[in-house]
C-alpha cells in the first residue's frame, strides 16, 4: 500500500486514498456536465407551452444535421481549428528548431521573448493584432510605403482568414515551446554522428531530428487544434463580420437572442459542437500521452 510521506499531518495518512478520492471528484466534475448536457439534448420541446419536457428522442440531432444552416457553421468551426493548428505548426517548428540550435545564454534569452506573450491578456493581444492587420494598420502602411501595394489589403481583417490568423498568432507560443523542449532534449551526439556518416543536412533532419521530435509535434497538433476549437468565440466575434462564415459558438450564442430558448436543441447543438474535440482526444490519446511523457531520448 502506498503510504503518505507526511504521516504526521492529519488527512494524509493514506496517500493512495487521497489520490482515489481526488480522481473520483475530478472525474465527476468533468463528466457530470457532459452527462447532463447529453440528457437534456434528448428532451422534447412543446411549442404551445414554450417549455422543455422530459423525453428520449434523437429528433434534435436529426434537426441539427438536416438544417442547411448548421452544416456550414459546423464545417467552418472545424476548418478554423485545423487551419490555425497547421499555421502554428508551420511557423512554430522552424523557430523552435532555430532556438534549439543555439547555445549559451542567447538560447534562453530568445526563448523568454516568446514566453512574454503568454503573460499578456487576450484583450491586449486582440487590439495589437487589429492594429497590425487593419486597413490602416502597420502591415498595410509598410507595404504601401514599400510600393508593393497601392491600396490597403482588406482580406486579412473581418473575415474567416482574420479569425484563423488571429488564433494562430495567439496559440503560436503554445506550439513553439513544447517543440523547442523536445528538440532541445535530442543529444547533439546523434546529429554529429549523422554528419560523420555522410548524411546531408536534409537527411539528418528527415531521419534523425524529425522522428525524435514527432512526440512533441503530436502533442502540439492535438492541443493546438483543441485550443483553437475552444477559443473561437471571442475572436470570431471580434474579427469576423460575415455571418455566413460564423463558427458554431457564435451560432449557439444567437439562440439567446430569441424570445424563447429551445434548450433541448441548444444542448444537442452544443454536444455536437464538442464532439470533434472529444473524438480527437479519444483516438489520439496514445500520441498525446507519449508526447507528454517522452521528450526524445535519454542522454
Amino acid at each position: 500500500m502506498l503510504r503518505s510521506p507526511l504521516p504526521g499531518i492529519p488527512g494524509f495518512k493514506d496517500l493512495a486514498r487521497v489520490i482515489r478520492i481526488s480522481t473520483i471528484f475530478v472525474a465527476i466534475c468533468l463528466l457530470a456536465p457532459l452527462i447532463i448536457l447529453f440528457r437534456y439534448s434528448l428532451n422534447d420541446f412543446i411549442a404551445t407551452k414554450k417549455m422543455m419536457v422530459e423525453a428520449v428522442t434523437v429528433a434534435n440531432y436529426v434537426r441539427f444535421f438536416s438544417e442547411a444552416t448548421f452544416i456550414p457553421v459546423f464545417f467552418y468551426t472545424c476548418l478554423l481549428s485545423l487551419g490555425a493548428a497547421l499555421i502554428t505548426l508551420v511557423l512554430g517548428y522552424p523557430v523552435a528548431l532555430l532556438l534549439a540550435s543555439l547555445t549559451g545564454r542567447l538560447k534562453y534569452t530568445l526563448t523568454l521573448v516568446f514566453v512574454i506573450p503568454l503573460l499578456m491578456s487576450y484583450i491586449m493581444k486582440i487590439y495589437a493584432i487589429r492594429s497590425l492587420l487593419g486597413g490602416n494598420g502597420f502591415l498595410n502602411r509598410m507595404l504601401i510605403a514599400a510600393g508593393i501595394i497601392d491600396q490597403p489589403i482588406t482580406f486579412l481583417i473581418f473575415n474567416l482568414y482574420a479569425v484563423m490568423i488571429t488564433l494562430a498568432l495567439i496559440l503560436l507560443p503554445f506550439t513553439m515551446l513544447p517543440i523547442f523542449i523536445t528538440l532541445d532534449r535530442i543529444p547533439r551526439q546523434l546529429v554529429d554522428a549523422s554528419y560523420d556518416l555522410g548524411a546531408t543536412g536534409w537527411q539528418t533532419f528527415r531521419r534523425v531530428i524529425l522522428p525524435l521530435a514527432m512526440p512533441g509535434i503530436a502533442v502540439v497538433s492535438i492541443t493546438t487544434f483543441i485550443g483553437a476549437y475552444a477559443q473561437q468565440f471571442i475572436f470570431a466575434l471580434t474579427f469576423n463580420s460575415k455571418t455566413e462564415y460564423m463558427p458554431l459558438p457564435i451560432g449557439l450564442f444567437a439562440y439567446f437572442g430569441r424570445q424563447e430558448v429551445v434548450w433541448n436543441e441548444l444542448m444537442a447543438a452544443s454536444f455536437v459542437g464538442i464532439a470533434p474535440a472529444m473524438i480527437v482526444i479519444f483516438f489520439l490519446q496514445r500520441y498525446l500521452v507519449s508526447g507528454l511523457t517522452a521528450g526524445a531520448v535519454k542522454q
